[in-house]
């Protein structure tokens, strides 16, 4: 089966990008949903701030490392093969993990469920892009996509709170079950199967070197705070990233169907997107970290209260997302990118000063302003990503997407993490408030990054840039550039 999809009724392509949403749901809830129960994790497995941020990081690191192959997999192999296969795994490890006996192997078990979460989200995204094909349309859809990953990232602490207070923390791996059931038999009955046109060839040394250099890096920066920067222990991996991001660019360029197609990041804006996408997840990512244990391990909040105070995020997000959806399409990514990095910023800004009597409404607001911000982000990332590349690199593409989530994400965890962990290694909270200032200064930094990327990612010159690589790599089926014209103009 070639690239190109039957066209469908406007019935079957909204149950198809339902049934994508459903993965989505469960892979982008599950990056917070584990956040709020952190806490009881760690008094449960007697853990430290380094064991946490590896609970977290386990799935985030796994998952970005794979993102790419899977996004390939699905073009050589059938992304419908794909979708289904990566539903079995993901909801197996969630199952796992539920089961897991001590710290290690519910570590062990989430890096199963990054497996299975690597097939998911880059293999949906491919499979909309083939089957919403008119320009404005496909920016919609992606819009309602970008909504549901913040829905989903702001319904993890509220879902996760709920159930961690209720039952306790092993049920918030016991939601993905029925969510990835649903999933898997929607999928069967109205996803058609597609592949590129021509199979890509696996690069399996361009995999090892992606998995080397994301694992080295982020346990050099997860354990720097205890063992000290120039350890044996922190050094080895750093050298080992460093190396191996040295060869990717060496060896990557030399093949003809590299695993990273450097030449995409020739387009200004699909290069902006991917840097905007690790500062505005990394700025969630941690910001959201650091909050859960603020709440819970210095205010005392129970583990549902404190997914309550957070509701705002989740309010936010749903409202803005959809919003930020329609004013890409309408005209462009500028004023979406602008307005999310400025009001990440002054969200963050409105905490910097951090201590353990805040006042609680400050807190909302600044979570609910953070929130709008995080929410309006989404949608240009993607559709900037993945408008105006050839089809039958679609899945790359949009795994390139996903993946500098994830890696924002592993990023932030991993660097706020240290800071409020630096000179302690001690029990969860020790020192967070003193330590959180700083931290909270990066995060302000990510969402100046944000907003100067949108102008910079926006102009003549940059979308003259995106018109030029999408010529450079066109082939049969690549399409006129309406809709990356859209997300950059």
């Amino acid at each position: 089966m070639g690239d190109r999809v039957p066209v469908l009724s406007r019935r079957r392509r909204l149950l198809v990008l339902a049934t994508c949403c459903l993965s989505l749901l469960i892979v982008g809830m599950d990056n917070t949903i584990v956040n709020v129960a952190l806490p009881s994790i760690a008094r449960s497995f007697h853990g430290t701030v380094a064991d946490l941020q590896w609970t977290v990081d386990a799935y985030t690191v796994v998952l970005a490392g794979l993102l790419i192959l899977a996004g390939s997999t699905g073009d050589r192999f059938g992304r419908k093969r794909t979708f289904m296969t990566g539903l079995v795994v993901f909801v197996s490890g969630s199952v796992l993990c539920s089961l897991a006996p001590g710290l290690g192997w519910l570590i062990a078990f989430r890096m199963v469920q990054a497996v299975g979460g690597s097939m998911l989200n880059p293999v949906a995204m491919s499979i909309i892009t083939n089957v919403f094909t008119e320009p404005r349309e496909r920016a919609q859809a992606i819009g309602v996509w970008g909504g549901v990953v913040g829905l989903s990232l702001g319904l993890g602490p509220i879902v996760g709170g709920a159930l961690t207070d209720g039952i306790g923390w092993r049920s918030i791996f016991w939601i993905n079950a029925p969510i990835g059931l649903a999933a898997f038999v929607l999928t069967a009955l109205v996803v058609p199967e597609s592949r590129a046109a021509r199979a890509r060839r696996v690069d399996a040394v361009g995999q090892v070197l992606v998995v080397v250099l994301l694992g080295g890096l982020t346990y050099a920066i997860i354990e720097s705070p205890r063992a000290g920067w120039t350890s044996p222990e922190v050094l080895v991996p750093l050298v080992l990233a460093l190396g191996a991001l040295a060869a990717l660019l060496a060896y990557e360029p030399r093949r003809t169907e590299p695993l990273i197609e450097f030449r995409f990041f020739r387009s200004i804006p699909f290069a902006g997107a991917t840097v905007t996408a690790v500062c505005a997840f990394g700025a969630y990512s941690g910001f959201l970290f650091l909050t859960t244990l603020y709440l819970q391990d210095v205010r005392g909040l129970s583990p549902l209260h404190a997914g309550l105070v957070t509701a705002p995020m989740a309010v936010m997000v749903l409202v803005c997302a959809p919003l930020s959806g329609r004013l890409v399409a309408a005209g462009g990514a500028r004023r979406s990118l602008v307005a999310a990095g400025l009001l990440i910023a002054a969200g963050s800004l409105m905490v910097v000063g951090l201590s353990a009597s805040t006042s609680h409404w400050l807190l909302v607001a600044a979570y609910a302003v953070f929130a709008a911000g995080f929410g309006l982000v989404n949608p240009p990332i993607t559709n900037t990503a993945v408008s105006g590349m050839p089809r039958s690199q679609s899945g790359v593409a949009a795994a390139f997407a996903s993946t500098s989530r994830q890696v924002g994400a592993s990023l932030g965890i991993a660097v706020i993490g240290s800071m409020i962990n630096a000179g302690t290694g001690g029990p969860v909270g020790t020192g967070l408030v003193s330590r959180s200032h700083a931290a909270v200064v990066v995060v302000v930094g990510c969402g100046l990054a944000v907003a100067v990327l949108g102008l910079l990612t926006t102009t003549a010159a940059a979308r003259r840039s995106a018109v030029r690589t999408a010529a450079e790599l066109g082939d049969a089926s690549v399409e006129r550039l309406d809709d990356a014209r859209v997300a950059a103009a």
